[in-house]
Order: structure tokens, then C-alpha cells, then sequence
């Protein structure tokens, strides 16, 4: 006999050798021994989740004949039969390679026969999102209402590509990611029967990395031994699926936190001369800064032993958290920029020196942070006295000084929410309702529309027309602002809506003032209350 994987080899044949999924089971169990099995059925989950293997027990247990408080028993003719492939009423299909209508077709004028042996002829579609929309439409009807003697298990690992007829037809079972401590209790007993040594910290990175799916856990744990080494540890597991040194990691995080780029170089190259993937290495930098993160907000991690966690709170200590979100951001751009170009590693190594001479501005938007929160009260308390400064009508005579203000973070802001449109509200002439729209603006967050608009007034000049008014003239802010494509067409669009009808906008000035003195008074009141402006 040939030579059997180890997932294949350890596959449950019964709900209760099944690791995790408690809640499935336990719904399954209950409806066969009350006999009230649906017609169909839809498994969804991650890989290497149990949703082929609950799927083939399934199909024994509506079979068996002699079924145990809901298990098959695996020793009639019938689940024999199942367990070595010869009987032909259960039949699997694999949607990612029998995707047309035919081959649904096929089924739909196969289930019109009698089973030959078992009781039902059940059907196991797997990975049914990969099935066309012909295929999908041809199955509908016999889903729906197929004969007494058929059953129909789907499953899938993206539901969502599933059309809802197709959904609202089927009991659908989610399944979850097995846990950490149920893969590693699994492979305890897989190790023991296969007379397989390894350590049980490499136990638990086999576990993390498998993510939840047992199958990559056993297919790992195959891969480490066939090395025929006496014991599997910690840095055989780690070797064989291609992860970094963690003190390779380690000196490289290090190294950008401190802005030594040469070191950071140097290790890089260590890496690559050891034979591993760079498109790897930075995915472990990104996790490993992740760790740091987590470890940080925590205090807990996982996969590292007592002297890697050491060396994780050691860079902890000496970050804060939005310097290591800030990285993990950064990282991910160049891994995103690595995958479109074929020179990854010179994307790498400027990224490094980027990374390594970039300065963090820890003060740019003057939040205080306690605790890992961010405080907004002296935000918002800036915030108010410039709402009541602008009340008193000072800024129209600020605005005329000529110097051009931009307010941190309100470019970025103005952009996304000028997409917004907000609803109608008024009617009537616009001159009537026009100091209530600007004030809109404010409460909507569009700052600076409404500051370069406040104290204006507006004329209907004709039905198309509308003619805003700047009683103290226009700034050359005001102007560059207000010229810009993207808010005049946002302008536009609040008129018509509040309105009803299109008007073009037109500006109008009735005097202007070039005098410094209110300017001086501006910047005095901005410099009084620590307000983040910057003058361009």
C-alpha cells in the first residue's frame, strides 16, 4: 500500500473525532437522531476547517444502518462502502474543475434514479462558488425541491460569490477557526501514534502558523518529519517553511527604530544570503512589528519563547504605539510596491533607508496622548475660539491681508467630504436662506467653506444666476480656495439641491482692503491660543 498523508491518514470518521466545531456537531447530531435531515445543506468556513470530512460523515450517518446516538457506525456494508470509495450514491464533485452547466445538467438527470444500495443518493459539491451562473441557475430547481432520495452538501470558502437563490435554499453552518489549544491537542495524539518527537514550543508554532485550518497544521508537522531528525524543534519548523531568525528580525526592526540604515543593510543581506525569500522577509517584519504592537497594548504574544519576548519588550519599551502602527503602514506600501516591480530587493533596500533617515514628528498635530487614547479637549478647546473669533467678523478683515492660511489636516478633509452632498432643506429665494446654508457648512465639518464664506450675502440675479457677495472683498486665500474646481463644483451642487434648480456661481467684490493691521490682529489671536496654523 502507498505511502498516506497524514491528514488523509488521521481524517475523522466519526463527529466525535473532530476537533473544534462543537456547535456544528452537536446541531447535526440532533437532527439525525430525530431524523429531520434537510435536503441540503451549505458548509462554510476557512480551509482546513473539517467542512469536507463533517460533509462525508454526514453522508454515512443518513446511510448507516445502524446509526449510534447520531454516528455512523463504519462497519456496515453501507459505511464500508463509504469509507473505501466503492459505493457510488455518495458522490463527490469538485466545482473548481466541473464548473459548466453540463456538468450540473449531468447531476440534475442523475438524480432522477433510484440510489443502488443506500437509502439516499447524496451529493458533495465542493468549493461550489467556483460553479458559473448557468451552472447555478440549472441547479435551482432540483436544490430546491429535489427527490426524496437525494441529498445536496455544498461546500465553500467564499460564500459571498454564491448567488442568494442559491443560499436561501440551503441550511448554512459556519465553521470556525479551530483554536490554538485544539490543533495542538490534536497534534499531541497525531505525534504519539506516528512516533513522531517534537518539542512543544515548536508545537505551538506550528499551531500559529496553520491559522485554524488542522489540515496545514498536519501537512507542517508532515513536512518536519520527514527530515529524520531525532526531535523537531522551535528552528527546524521555522527553517523548513522559510521564516527568518527572529534575532534576524529582531536586529532589523532595531536597526530602523535607531535610523541605522548601514546595519540594517548588513542584515538584509545576511538574510538573503541564508537562501530566503524577500517577499517573505518583509510579510515577518510586518508581523513581527505587529507583535511588538500587540505585546505592547497586552503584554501578551505567541510563538516566541522567553528570550525572543525579552527582546520584543525591549524595542516596546522604547516606542510608542503610533510609531509602530506608522511602520506597519509604511512596510506595507513597499510590500505593495515590491509586488509590481521586478527589481523587489532595490525596493527593499531604499524602503530601509527611507525608513532608517525618516524623522517622526511626534508633535505635528499636538495630541496628547494618555494611555494609548488620544485627548481632543485642547483640540477642542482651540477649536471654539476660533468658531467665536470668526462670530465676531474678524476673519474678513484677517482674510485681506494677502497671506495665504492652511489649516493642518483640513486639505485631506475637504477633499473626502466635498463627495458628500448634503440633502435639501430649505425653500424660497436663496438671498432668504443663504446665512443658514454657510452655517451649515461649519456644522457639517466643511471648515473652510464655511470660513471663506462667512459673512457673505447671496442674490438670485436670474433663474441661472446666483451672485455671492464679499462685502470686505476677497483674499487671495479666499480666491485659491474658492477657484478650485472640486469646491466650486461642491458649491453648485449645495445651491441646486437647496434650490431645486442649477445656477451658475459668480463672485462679486464690493471693496477691497490692503491693510496690515488686521492681519496683525489674525496673527496675534492664532499665536495667543496655540491654533495650528501654517502660513505658506
Amino acid at each position: 500500500m502507498g505511502y498516506t498523508a497524514l491528514y488523509r491518514k488521521f481524517r475523522p470518521t466519526k463527529f466525535s473525532e473532530m476537533v473544534g466545531q462543537e456547535h456544528i456537531k452537536k446541531t447535526l447530531i440532533n437532527q439525525l437522531i430525530a431524523n429531520r435531515v434537510g435536503h441540503a445543506y451549505l458548509f462554510n468556513g476557512g480551509r482546513g476547517t473539517g467542512k469536507t470530512t463533517t460533509a462525508k460523515i454526514l453522508a454515512r450517518a443518513v446511510n448507516c444502518l445502524n446509526l449510534q446516538d447520531g454516528e455512523p457506525c463504519n462497519e456496515c456494508e453501507i459505511c464500508k462502502g463509504a469509507l473505501d470509495g466503492s459505493l457510488t450514491d455518495i458522490v463527490e464533485m469538485d466545482a473548481a474543475s466541473n464548473n459548466s452547466v453540463e456538468d450540473v445538467r449531468q447531476i440534475r438527470e442523475a438524480v432522477n434514479f433510484l440510489p443502488t444500495k443506500a437509502k439516499y443518493r447524496v451529493y458533495i459539491i465542493d468549493e461550489v462558488h467556483m460553479l458559473s451562473t448557468g451552472a447555478f441557475n440549472a441547479l435551482l430547481k432540483t436544490l430546491e425541491e429535489p427527490p426524496e432520495h437525494v441529498k445536496f452538501i455544498l461546500a465553500t470558502t467564499e460564500p459571498q460569490k454564491l448567488p442568494a437563490t442559491i443560499l436561501s435554499r440551503c441550511q448554512r453552518f459556519d465553521f470556525k477557526r479551530i483554536s490554538n489549544e485544539d490543533i495542538i491537542k490534536d497534534l499531541e495524539y497525531v505525534c504519539k501514534e506516528s512516533n513522531i518527537k517534537i518539542t512543544d514550543s515548536a508545537l505551538n508554532i506550528i499551531a500559529v502558523l496553520a491559522e485554524g485550518g488542522m489540515r496545514d497544521a498536519l501537512s507542517i508537522l508532515e513536512r518536519c518529519s520527514q527530515e529524520g531528525e531525532d526531535q523537531i524543534d522551535e528552528n527546524k519548523v521555522k527553517d523548513l517553511v522559510g521564516i527568518p531568525k527572529t534575532t534576524y528580525i529582531n536586529k532589523i526592526v532595531n536597526n530602523i527604530i535607531d535610523k541605522n540604515s548601514e546595519e540594517a543593510l548588513n542584515t538584509l543581506q545576511e538574510i538573503i544570503d541564508d537562501g530566503k525569500d524577500i517577499g517573505n522577509l518583509i510579510w515577518e517584519i510586518i508581523k513581527y512589528i505587529k507583535d511588538i504592537l500587540l505585546y505592547k497594548a497586552t503584554s501578551k504574544t505567541e510563538m516566541y519563547n522567553q528570550e525572543e519576548i525579552e527582546a520584543i519588550k525591549a524595542i516596546s519599551d522604547k516606542t510608542s504605539k503610533q510609531q509602530l502602527i506608522d511602520l506597519i503602514c509604511e512596510l506595507s506600501e513597499i510590500e505593495n510596491t515590491m509586488k509590481q516591480s521586478s527589481q523587489k530587493l532595490i525596493i527593499l533596500q531604499t524602503g530601509l533607508i527611507k525608513l532608517c533617515n525618516s524623522e517622526t514628528n511626534a508633535n505635528s498635530a499636538k495630541t496628547i496622548e494618555t494611555n494609548g487614547l488620544i485627548d481632543n479637549s485642547d483640540l477642542e478647546r482651540r477649536v471654539t475660539k476660533i468658531e467665536n473669533f470668526l462670530r465676531a467678523g474678524n476673519f474678513a478683515k484677517a482674510s485681506n491681508s494677502g497671506v495665504k492660511y492652511s489649516i493642518q489636516g483640513t486639505e485631506k478633509e475637504s477633499k473626502e467630504e466635498s463627495k458628500v452632498i448634503p440633502k435639501p432643506k430649505y425653500k424660497g429665494k436663496t438671498q432668504d436662506y443663504w446665512p443658514k446654508l454657510v452655517e451649515d457648512f461649519k456644522q457639517e465639518g466643511k471648515m473652510f467653506m464655511y470660513i471663506n464664506l462667512a459673512g457673505t450675502t447671496a442674490r438670485e440675479v436670474n433663474d441661472m444666476t446666483l451672485e455671492i457677495d464679499f462685502p470686505s472683498g476677497m483674499s487671495k486665500v479666499a480666491k485659491d480656495f474658492l477657484s478650485r474646481p472640486d469646491t466650486k463644483q461642491n458649491l453648485k451642487e449645495t445651491v441646486h439641491l437647496a434650490c431645486g434648480k442649477e445656477m451658475q456661481i459668480k463672485f462679486v467684490e464690493e471693496k477691497q482692503d490692503d491693510s496690515d493691521s488686521n492681519f496683525n490682529e489674525f496673527e496675534k489671536f492664532i499665536g495667543d491660543n496655540d491654533i495650528p496654523f501654517n502660513i505658506i
